[in-house]
């Protein structure tokens, strides 16, 4: 029986530390930081929410404001595009207007050195002449329309100011 006295005395210790135990998970947690830290604490994380919000929405402007540009350089790049292509057109339309004056201008001397006169030769020779003349008015005209497309928003800006 005097076993059986041990085992009481130490069930009853077990009970007595399960009981300490239950009353300290019950009894309210003492808080780390006082009332006037915590308030401060709320208070810088609603500045940098704040402050994370207005970064938002720099972020968007600039994204906005780089979108708007590369639109604008690429329809720039596509006009510039056209333009050389335009400025490849006339430049091989010379080219050709300028042989084929050359080519009757050798026809016509050739002629004249043998005492002929080639009437054919003389209205070939005029009408690539005409030819190249109306290829480089093209050509000038071209180069003012770009020019005036360059001027016409420093024109506009000078006007709005």
């Amino acid at each position: 029986m005097s076993d059986l006295g041990e085992l009481e005395k130490r069930i009853s210790g077990a009970l007595d530390r399960i009981d300490a135990g239950f009353a300290d998970l019950n009894r309210p947690a003492a808080p780390s930081a006082d009332s006037s830290e915590l308030k401060a604490l709320q208070d810088l994380l609603a500045a940098e929410r704040t402050a994370n919000a207005q970064l938002e929405e720099r972020v968007a402007a600039i994204k906005l404001k780089q979108e708007t540009l590369v639109q604008s350089l690429e329809t720039e790049a596509a006009r510039l595009r056209e333009e050389l292509v335009a400025a490849t057109q006339e430049r091989a339309s010379m080219k050709q207007a300028n042989r084929r004056l050359r080519l009757n201008n050798r026809a016509l001397r050739d002629a004249n050195e043998q005492g002929v006169g080639d009437a054919n030769l003389i209205n070939d020779s005029m009408a690539a002449e005409l030819d190249a003349l109306r290829v480089h008015h093209d050509a000038d005209r071209a180069e003012l329309d770009s020019i005036l497309v360059e001027l016409k928003p420093l024109i506009q800006g000078a006007a709005n100011a």
